[in-house]
């Protein structure tokens, strides 16, 4: 292995080497800061017995104390100019393997097929800050691929990701990741950990994927439910949903909304801010039962 880049002139020296600049439209920023390299493997408790998914490994910093710690390594990087950079940076580094193409692309139970033996990986990633949350939900709906993923994010979508219905930064993301997920904050990560350095803070989490959701309810519509509520916060969730809401050709009217609220003993005029995931749920599932008995019928997908 050369050199490890956790010490800072060592990135930089290969970043000028190879006359690498941050690239905004990959939303890339090199960790420099040792001590929290090696904490977010720590955190993800990486041994010799996993194989380990990295996203966007850069120039390889955290691949290569990955590489150290984990059994086999498979990362993916977007970016194909690095490929030089990666192949002196993780020179020597025998059990890692890079793959070329798009993470929202890729087959991710392929993936462990061919490099783990149809076990479940680790991943651990410094995601993108402009695409976190339609990676962070790709990878947890892969709750059969995946026994944890630890992430690096936006201290601001750390805060919506752990926010619950008594917090403002509460909305769709948040129920996801306690659906798929027991999230756990690991550290936080000021900007002078990076070259260059980000405007913002950011935050460590390892989310450990259940094996099964906390909730029972049909799992597309429950999301959907949520979806909509949340795409129209300052309507009332009878309001919002019988103007936002459609599946498979069936939308609902205000009264079909009404009448499930009430049958849970909640206010008309509630909206879904206020719902825990619990409540959610029971409120797909009163709306299924009442659909399923012929309390509302179908009518066309509306066009809003």
């Amino acid at each position: 292995m050369s050199a490890l880049l956790t010490a800072p002139y060592e990135t930089r020296r290969v970043l000028d080497k190879y006359g690498i600049r941050a690239k905004k439209k990959f939303g890339q920023n090199f960790l420099i800061h040792g001590d929290i390299v090696r904490g977010i493997v720590a955190a993800a408790g990486v041994t010799k017995d996993d194989c380990v998914l990295e996203i966007g490994p850069g120039i390889g910093t955290m691949t290569q104390e990955l590489s150290l710690a984990a059994g086999q390594v498979v990362a993916v990087e977007i970016d194909t100019t690095l490929e030089p950079v990666l192949a002196e940076t993780l020179d020597g580094c025998t059990n890692v393997t890079i793959l070329w193409q798009d993470i929202l692309k890729t087959d991710l139970p392929s993936l462990r097929d061919t490099y783990n033996g149809g076990r479940r990986l680790k991943c651990v990633a410094n995601l993108p800050y402009y695409i976190t949350t339609p990676i962070l939900l790709q990878l947890l709906r892969q709750r059969d691929v995946f026994e944890s993923i630890t992430v690096m994010v936006q201290k601001e979508v750390a805060e919506r990701i752990l926010a619950t219905e008594k917090d403002k930064e509460y909305g769709a993301l948040s129920l996801a990741v306690r659906y798929y997920s027991v999230p756990r904050v690991d550290l936080n990560v000021p900007p002078s950990s990076f070259t260059p350095r980000p405007a913002v803070d950011s935050t460590v989490l390892t989310l450990t994927l259940r094996d099964t959701p906390p909730v029972e309810a049909d799992e597309a519509f429950l999301f959907a439910l949520i979806r909509a509520s949340f795409n129209q916060r300052r309507k009332t969730l009878a309001n919002g949903l019988s103007h936002g809401f459609s599946q498979d050709g069936w939308t609902l009217t205000r009264e079909d909304v009404v009448e499930a609220l009430a049958a849970l003993s909640l206010p008309a005029d509630v909206r879904g801010e206020k719902l825990s995931l619990e409540q959610f749920a029971d409120l797909a599932n009163e709306l299924e039962k009442r659909r399923k008995c012929g309390n509302s019928a179908p009518s066309p997908a509306r066009n809003e």
